[in-house]
């Protein structure tokens, strides 16, 4: 997702009568819902580069030119420069090289008269180095507004690869609707994460623009709101977090363990709520403490849990100073990076593109990998940028892994392939444990769309006990060496080992099954998907008499697996007149549970059926209409 060609249906975006903020203006609500023609608009070039002034009383750190460390000492007109610098950079270079961390001490930072306005490009992080998201308050904004690809089509369907974390957003400043909300108008790969909004409404959606004005996100997670306005979000996922409110729901609105969610009523509206999430941890995050020392925060494990992991005293986990870990920098050799990580080092990857010709190692427990500012692998004549030993407690959050020119069998493994591994006993205890997973955090996965692309998997998952918080795993629909024998990408991700437990999981365009599903006793809380557009003819994609391939596949021999809030889009548009055979495969047993599912047409191709042979078509003739199974097994 998401190229400008999308079809999506508008809905009555529930707006009126909320009053924004600061402005005290009232949002007007579209009158009815309406059905939208695709655009063809072509993304405008990035702007060339502007110089960014140095942040004044610049602090000396160890992260590399990309990453800036703000003092709330410094005069708020020079960090607004810095800012306003970078953003013009980013704004719009989807698919270029760029990497910035933009990173706050403890403090605050703008005022009422005189509001920090931050906008959030692409391949920007955002983050608060307090112990807590309190430490470190904005008066002021942090921003992603739609991308105006032309007058008439102001869109946030592209708005990637980006995050915003650990701070307080006091919503003040700016003029007229912009007045209304903190606008975080983002999509796929866009997470919130301990984020504290006072004074003003957070919305998903910017309404201030021209039309059409959509989104197709997203994540938030261990965060505090007020009202939310959900907008013109197809989809969405909040994991334990307190809301004030909840505006709305388009297609496929899921919260687990959020206090004040609204209650369970999929499919009208399309709410799955979980009053608790069965298994989390919290991402790792930089801070800085009182005596200047950086350290990375490693949250506890979670079991059974909802609300934040900060609202009633310190978040549980362990601290480990950054003198335990290896700063990378792009440029940096793998067989440097092993050897660091093969001494007890953990891995901190500053911002940028590292080109990774062999495999990164993960092979000791506990072992911790961070990336600030979207640092990206590449992969170099076929490797596998990234694998994971079947190890427990390793953490690996905040990657961005891109397939290269030559195919790569897989761009990450967890664990190593073994005879029977999820279609058989479950893998040696001593190899996981189910109280400390490891776990991928924002880790996301491209195929094209920067350069030509290809890989046969993109995440492949062989432990035992892992869980996936935030994955988006996207063969490119759009961007530079995109097409059916170009970017080729057969599976997104398959799980092989037992007891894996995903929580936000985005699957995108990928050849056959998007998903594969072997383990036994697996969970998914959200999953979003879209089949493959480009197939060029039914003939290239089908299999074994079936018409097309399913979203997400749960092996025949799977005994237990459940899914709470599931979507599978279809838009063939190189051959509208491909059929799906359903979006949704799985045994049919007692232990195989499904919840709250639908698929929708987006303007191009037929779905035949939501889960095996139940559930209406979705096509042409009721575009952007769910066909929806509340409960199935």
């Amino acid at each position: 997702m998401k190229s400008p060609l999308r079809h999506v249906t508008g809905t009555a975006v529930l707006l009126a009568g909320l009053i924004g903020s600061g402005g005290g203006m009232a949002v007007a609500s579209p009158a009815a819902p309406q059905a939208w023609a695709p655009t063809q608009a072509a993304a405008p070039q990035a702007p060339l580069p502007a110089a960014i002034p140095a942040p004044p009383q610049a602090t000396q750190h160890p992260f590399g030119p990309n990453v800036y460390v703000f003092d709330p000492s410094m005069p708020v007109a020079r960090i607004q420069a810095t800012m306003d610098s970078i953003a013009a950079q980013q704004v719009d270079d989807e698919m270029g090289t760029k990497r910035y961390s933009l990173l706050f001490k403890p403090g605050t930072y703008g005022t009422p008269e005189q509001p920090l306005i931050v906008q959030v490009g692409y391949s920007t992080e955002v983050a608060g180095l307090g112990a807590a998201p309190t430490d470190v308050t904005i008066n002021g904004h942090v921003d992603v507004y739609n991308r105006c690809l032309s007058a008439d089509n102001c869109i946030a369907l592209n708005n990637f690869w980006r995050s915003l974390s650990n701070l307080t957003i006091n919503v003040t400043g700016l003029e007229g609707c912009r007045s209304s909300a903190n606008f975080w108008a983002a999509s796929q790969a866009s997470p919130m994460r301990r984020i504290n909004i006072t004074g003003g409404n957070l919305s998903l959606m910017d309404y201030c623009t021209a039309g059409p004005q959509y989104a197709s996100g997203g994540f938030i997670a261990d965060s505090k709101t007020g009202a939310v306005i959900n907008g013109s979000q197809q989809q969405y996922l909040v994991r334990n977090s307190s809301i004030g409110s909840w505006s709305n729901g388009v297609w496929n609105q899921v919260f687990s363990g959020v206090n004040g969610a609204p209650p369970q009523s999929f499919p009208n509206p399309p709410y799955t709520t979980l009053a608790a999430t069965p298994i989390s941890r919290e991402k790792p995050y930089l801070t800085l403490d009182q005596a200047g020392q950086y350290n990375v925060f490693l949250p506890a494990v979670r079991q059974d849990s909802a609300g934040t992991t900060w609202e009633n005293g310190p978040t549980e986990g362990r601290s480990i100073p950054l003198a335990d870990f290896y700063v990378a920098k792009p440029g940096d050799s793998v067989q440097a990076i092993n050897s660091q990580l093969a001494r007890g080092k953990h891995l901190l990857l500053t911002p940028g593109v590292y080109d990774v010709d062999q495999s990164i190692e993960v092979k000791r427990a506990g072992t911790v990998v961070l990336g600030l500012g979207m640092a990206t692998l590449t992969a170099v004549n076929g490797a596998v940028p990234l694998t994971v030993a079947d190890v427990p407690g390793v953490d690996v959050a905040a990657v961005t892994i891109d397939a290269g020119e030559m195919e790569s069998p897989a761009l990450m493994r967890v664990g190593k392939a073994r005879q029977g591994a999820g279609s058989g006993p479950a893998n040696s205890a001593a190899l996981s444990d189910p109280v400390n997973p490891t776990t991928l955090h924002d880790v996301f996965f491209r195929i094209g769309g920067p350069h030509v692309g290809k890989a046969s998997v993109s995440l492949e998952v062989n432990s035992d006990n892992v869980l996936l918080d935030h994955i988006w795993a996207w063969r490119a629909d759009h961007g530079n060496g995109v097409g059916w024998t170009t970017n080729t990408g057969a599976n997104g991700v398959i799980v092989n080992g037992n007891n894996v437990t995903a929580t936000g999981l985005f699957v995108e365009h990928y050849q056959q099954y998007n998903v594969i599903w072997n383990g036994e006793g697996g969970k998914t809380v959200f999953f979003q998907n879209e089949l493959p557009y480009d197939a060029p003819n039914q003939a290239a994609w089908q299999h074994d008499g079936v018409l097309g391939w399913a979203g997400y596949k749960v092996a025949d021999s799977v005994k237990t697996h459940e899914l709470w809030g599931g979507g599978s889009y279809v838009y063939n548009n190189v051959d509208p007149s491909i059929h799906a055979t359903r979006g949704f495969e799985v045994p049919v047993t007692p232990g195989v549970r499904l919840h709250s599912l639908l698929t929708v047409n987006l303007g191009a191709g037929t779905l035949d059926h939501v889960v095996n042979d139940t559930g209406a078509p979705v096509s042409t003739d009721a575009v952007g209409v769910p066909s929806y199974v509340a409960d199935f097994g």
